[in-house]
């Protein structure tokens, strides 16, 4: 692989891209508007139930204690009670149903994210680190908990209390409204600085969060930790992990304190507004102004309060909003990755598939910047047949293989699976019939029935042993303290490099494949574990269209058909006989074998 040439994706200018983005947000909450309705509703009611409660208030400091109407007090005071238990009980319901939206919401997304990468190619997977990519999935989705399931509720919530609370400030005293609302302007700006300054820390932040998980997942992983451990580099990797930290620490202290100190401001004045009213009414009334009942000023006043927690909800709840947008950025950049290996709308459906395989003027390049790695390809394998390919390392072996399961699409020509261009095949089609044994086996951490059944879910257990037996493993699964039900750990690593391989070729003799790819399946693997692994290929192979690449040529000798390629051209073609007799390049890769071969 050339990571290098792979072509790169480089998201739109954010000027351009927020009122779209800020549309995409919105969409994902359409398919729960109807639950949204509700908490709609229930936001409205209480709001105006809170509303309510201060001119509850005036009547009883104006009218029911002055008159001392002690039924008229205490149908008021049973009116604030009654409004403190609809309130609570409206912002119960209101939470669960916005919280269930919210996660609702954040499923639909990480789905959305995982969906989109198990389309991608491979090339989208050799360019980008693994951390990276859970990172996206874990942190910043999490990161966007709070805003998918509160901040909407919340910002509804409370611009309803505003709104409602100014008007009934207004029926009071309109001019005591305006006093209480000179400076709202002046704090709605800075709340939009403050959400700015943060969105821009939030994606630096993310960017330092994706880096810290990469280090994480590559260098503690079991082969991270084998590498560090015997490169002496425990002690330097734990140390760039602590700078890695160390850059996070100063973005979080930096995120958390953008803009404290102006907040800070904004609630120091708005804490101080009660006595700017007192000392504005009281004033107005030595001045010979407009008589205000005690009632009226505490009523106010209480309003006031009330116009003050979600009015510094609401600011800050859109410095929230600025700094989620840096998280819905960063997902929508995976959710709007091109997809380069699709299906086409009326794919063809094999029922049945013989397994001819041609490749007929194959092209492949990663970019149109860089040479072919692939050029003037052309090999037919019958149904049934085999041919390896064999050639000196670069030489696109492994890129030849990949083109049949469309793990890479051509750039020119085309490969046909009886007959039918495998781009023209649904990915069913593709899956059932054809089946890759690569050189770095992967198995799950599970057990070792869970990984074959990987391959065929419904799979029986005697399918299994079948399938193992086959493949020359059954006695040594057999002889675990849990059998099948053994776990074989982190990638596999309880099993040794041959135990795996013939796993992974169990795997596939579960699935049953008739197009076999063997991606130099035992170049890895010494002589007598390689005889071993042979023979379950062997077994693996008969009856079937089998593609072998394979640096060492030991295992190709008995193939249908040879080919070499060199630079990404066919440079020879024939049976082992044959090629040996023109004593070309396929018998000088025999030669250089015969030196390699360990002397007995």
């Amino acid at each position: 692989m050339h990571p290098d040439h792979e072509p790169t994706w480089t998201p739109p200018a954010d000027a351009q891209e927020q009122p779209r983005q800020v549309r995409r947000i919105l969409k994902l909450f359409r398919p729960y508007r109807g639950r949204l309705a509700v908490v709609g509703l229930l936001v409205g009611a209480a709001s105006l139930v809170s509303v309510a409660t201060p001119f509850l208030l005036k009547e009883i400091l104006d009218v029911a204690i002055p008159e001392r109407r002690t039924g008229l007090l205490s149908l008021l005071a049973l009116g604030m009670i009654l409004g403190a238990v609809l309130t609570s009980v409206f912002g119960v319901l209101q939470t669960l149903i916005s919280t269930t939206v919210g996660q609702r919401v954040m499923h639909d997304l990480r789905t959305a994210v995982y969906g989109r990468l198990q389309r991608m190619s491979l090339a989208f997977f050799t360019r980008t680190r693994t951390g990276e990519v859970q990172s996206r999935i874990a942190n910043d989705i999490g990161g966007m908990q709070a805003t998918v399931t509160s901040t909407a509720t919340s910002l509804v919530s409370n611009l309803t209390s505003v709104i409602a609370t100014i008007v009934a400030m207004i029926a009071l005293d309109w001019r005591l409204t305006v006093v209480s609302l000179l400076l709202l302007p002046v704090f709605v700006w800075i709340s939009r600085r403050v959400g700015r300054e943060r969105r821009k820390i939030t994606t630096r932040r993310q960017k330092q969060m994706a880096a810290m998980a990469a280090t994480v997942t590559e260098s503690l992983s079991v082969s991270g930790i084998l590498l560090g451990r015997t490169m002496g580099r425990s002690d330097s990797l734990t140390r760039a992990f602590s700078e890695e930290s160390e850059r996070l620490v100063d973005l979080e202290v930096k995120s958390n304190m953008a803009g404290r100190w102006r907040m800070a401001v904004i609630t120091i004045v708005m804490a101080a507004m009660p006595a700017v009213i007192y000392w504005t009414a009281g004033v107005a009334l030595q001045l010979g102004g407009p008589d205000v009942s005690l009632g009226t000023i505490v009523a106010f006043v209480s309003l006031q309060q009330g116009l003050f927690r979600p009015t510094v909800s609401l600011l800050s709840t859109g410095v929230q909003i600025q700094t989620s947008l840096a998280l819905f950025q960063r997902i929508f950049e995976y959710l709007d990755l091109p997809i380069d290996i699709t299906e086409r709308e009326d794919p063809v459906h094999l029922d049945r598939v013989r397994g001819e395989v041609r490749f007929e003027g194959v092209e492949f390049r990663y970019d149109h910047k860089g040479g072919p790695v692939l050029a003037g390809i052309d090999i037919t394998v019958p149904a049934g047949g085999s041919l390896a390919v064999v050639g000196p390392t670069g030489a696109g072996k492994s890129t030849l293989g990949y083109l049949v399961p469309r793990l890479y699409d051509v750039t020119g020509g085309r490969v046909t699976l009886d007959g039918v261009d495998v781009r023209d095949l649904d990915f069913d089609t593709l899956a059932r019939a054809v089946g890759v044994v690569s050189q770095e086996t992967y198995l799950f951490h599970a057990s070792v029935a869970e990984n074959l059944r990987f391959a065929k879910p419904d799979a029986t257990d005697e399918e299994l042993v079948a399938a193992a037996k086959a493949a020359q493993i059954h006695d040594h699964i057999a002889a675990l303290p849990d059998g099948y039900d053994t776990v074989v750990g982190e990638r596999g690593h309880r099993f040794s490099g041959g135990e795996k391989q013939r796993l992974a070729i169990a795997r596939t003799i579960l699935r049953d494949p008739p197009v076999l790819i063997l991606d130099e399946a035992t170049s890895a693997l010494d002589t007598r574990t390689e005889a071993a692994v042979q023979a379950a290929i062997d077994a693996l192979s008969a009856d079937r269209t089998t593609l072998t690449i394979a640096h060492r040529l030991s295992t190709v000798r008995g193939a249908d058909q040879i080919v070499v390629l060199d630079s990404g051209r066919l440079a020879e073609r024939g049976t082992h006989e044959e090629l040996l007799e023109r004593d070309g390049r396929y018998a000088a890769l025999v030669r250089r074998d015969a030196r390699l071969e360990p002397t007995k």
